[in-house]
């Protein structure tokens, strides 16, 4: 049963993947700390993200070690990817379906509670953060909007990270319902539904 239900965590959303999503397409000229703060609070997709970085970091089922380094190398990645595209007018490519799979990728960590080997965690951590840094650079306009959206990053992250440690003695009763939503959420985003 578990075998089956784990199974069906993975494939369920990965059926609704037919087509792309693309929410954060244009320039929304975000500017000043405030609104930057704001931001990533307004979008479904980059809050479910930041917290689910902080959720990951507190269920893994090995030691704690990824409660600091996680969410720390996430904000550094964003923050990196957010000011090459706003000072450099760096494009990467597939941004959004990126985002989407972040939220893919996030939600079996957190169902599972996996624990990764640090260098798959940090290169998986990095090419997230990077893809939602991106998206947020086209959008964020100064350095005060930048500022406040990573320190919104962070606060979510820790808001994620208290939550898991708090129910963390309880995770096998929610972990995999909740990452199982995070995954249907980013396949929906992959399918332009959302």
């Amino acid at each position: 049963m578990v075998k089956q239900l784990r199974l069906f965590t993975v494939t369920a959303p990965l059926a609704l993947v037919p087509a792309l999503a693309y929410a954060h397409s244009g320039d929304h000229g975000i500017a000043g700390f405030a609104a930057g703060f704001a931001h990533p609070l307004s979008g479904p997709d980059h809050l479910a993200a930041m917290l689910a970085v902080g959720l990951w970091s507190a269920l893994a089922k090995g030691e704690l070690k990824r409660a600091v380094w996680a969410p720390l190398v996430f904000a550094l990645a964003l923050l990196a990817g957010a000011a090459g595209t706003m000072l450099l007018g760096w494009a990467p490519p597939l941004v959004e379906p990126g985002i989407a799979v972040s939220l893919l990728g996030l939600g079996l960590l957190v169902a599972w509670r996996v624990d990764l080997p640090r260098g798959a965690g940090l290169g998986l951590t990095l090419a997230f953060a990077l893809a939602h840094g991106a998206a947020h650079g086209h959008e964020l306009h100064g350095a005060a909007a930048l500022a406040g959206m990573v320190l919104a990053t962070a606060v979510l992250h820790s808001a994620g990270l208290a939550f898991g440690l708090l129910m963390r003695p309880t995770a096998m009763r929610w972990s995999e319902g909740l990452g199982a939503t995070l995954m249907t959420f980013g396949a929906l985003r992959l399918a332009g539904v959302l």
